[in-house]
């Protein structure tokens, strides 16, 4: 089968939501989650440079009164955002940023991570036509359902699908 031919009779799925299908107070529960070992805390700390010894030094953060190493926040962060991708943001456009970051309990090696978020508002975008502004707050949560972080978030969002 020749490549024209194949791409002839894919089918193209959109992902993600878009502006219309996104509701203000509406709930999403992120359903991967994420468990977090020693590996992924170490790879982020080195390769962001975060010279914290509470993220790579078991005895320092234990004599600092934790139980072990700390997970790096930026890594909590970068895990339950990314666990909200999917629902909220994979359709496409442009991130606008990250406000009203709270870190509420560290997290440790081999926690897992889940997520949910609420839809808080939306509007059309007076200056990129076809997208919508979407807000949305985004909590993460411990094993033990323990709020670790929460944040608001917005995006640029298609007000259709995209067409490739």
């Amino acid at each position: 089968m020749e490549m024209h031919e194949f791409q002839s009779k894919a089918l193209l799925l959109s992902k993600g939501h878009t502006y219309p299908q996104f509701e203000i107070g509406q709930t999403f529960k992120h359903h991967w989650g994420r468990t977090i070992n020693s590996g992924d805390n170490s790879l982020f700390t080195t390769l962001t440079l975060s010279y914290n010894p509470l993220y790579f030094n078991a005895e320092y953060a234990r004599s600092n009164n934790h139980p072990g190493i700390v997970i790096n926040p930026f890594l909590v962060l970068n895990t339950v955002f990314g666990l909200s991708v999917e629902d909220l943001s994979e359709g496409g456009g442009p991130f606008l940023g990250i406000d009203q970051l709270t870190f509420h309990h560290h997290v440790y090696e081999n926690d897992t991570l889940t997520a949910s978020s609420i839809v808080l508002s939306k509007r059309l975008s007076s200056s990129h036509p076809g997208f919508g502004i979407v807000a949305w707050h985004t909590s993460g949560f411990n094993q033990h359902n323990e709020c670790v972080i929460d944040f608001h978030r917005n995006n640029l969002v298609r007000i259709s699908p995209e067409k490739i």
